[in-house]
Parts: structure tokens; sequence; C-alpha cells
């Protein structure tokens, strides 16, 4: 809801199950999602297909995420007064419960090296038990949290 009352764009980057969840507990809250997505106040990416774009070999191409997340955030403040976006995403947590740590960790960095470029406030969205896993990678953990400014469980 801060974005809304600070009149900044919204944006999700979620699988459609996630991002159907999201805008029914935003209407929950009061929001017009169905409103907001029609004058662009909300705009939804599928998550999957966002990151067939820039996947390359298994690993973000600097290249194609700076292009494709880039061409997403162009759209999103085409026709609109400069300033923040914020987005929400969950790539680096797909590419986590895949096993794919050293892409997660990549794709945290292109998104920090994005931010010198475009002025949008990133929330990511991580689901707690896949850091559980046996696979559990306590570098891996410890390195997407340094590539954050906040941490919160």
């Amino acid at each position: 809801m801060g974005g809304f009352a600070a009149g900044d764009p919204i944006v999700i980057v979620a699988t459609s199950v996630h991002t159907a969840a999201i805008l029914a507990e935003l209407d929950n809250l009061g929001c017009d999602t169905q409103l907001a997505r029609r004058t662009g106040e909300i705009h939804t990416f599928d998550a999957r297909k966002l990151m067939s774009s820039f996947m390359v070999n298994g690993r973000p191409d600097p290249l194609l995420f700076k292009s494709n997340a880039g061409n997403m955030l162009d759209r999103v403040g085409a026709g609109r007064a400069p300033g923040p976006v914020r987005v929400y995403g969950e790539m680096v947590d797909l590419l986590w419960q895949e096993g794919n740590t050293g892409g997660a960790v990549r794709l945290e960095i292109l998104w920090n090296q994005l931010a010198s470029t475009y002025e949008f406030s990133l929330l990511c969205g991580y689901a707690v038990g896949h850091f559980y896993k046996e696979t559990y990678d306590h570098k891996g953990v410890r390195a997407v949290c340094e590539h954050h400014s906040h941490v919160i469980s």
C-alpha cells in the first residue's frame, strides 16, 4: 500500500499464482487493482517468462537482463513523470528453488547494477522454507542477503 500512497507505479514480477494472490490481497486492503492496472499504477509480468528472456546456460546474462528488465521499467515509466517504481520480484527465489544458487546471487547483483540506471526499489519475495532444504547453501544465503539493503524474515 505504501507505493499507492506515494503514487509510485507498482510492478509485480511473479508467477501467475502469486500475482493473483497479491492482487487479491491488495483488493482486500481497499485497492481497486483492475482500475490500477488500466491506469498504469500496477503492472504485472510473468516471472518465468521474463527470466527466460535473459537466462543463458542457467545463468543470467548481464546484457540481456539489462535490456529486458530495462525495457520493462521503460514501459512502466512511459508517459509518467520521472520517479521511483516499486518492483516486487520473485525470480531469485525461483532460481533458488531450482537449486541454482549461483544464478540467484548473480541476479541479485544485476538488479543492484540496474538500480544505477533506473530509479526503483526492489522488494524480493522468498519462501523461507526453501532455505531449509537439504541442499541449503549457507554461503548462498549470506550472498543473497548481502545484496539487500534490508532483510525481513
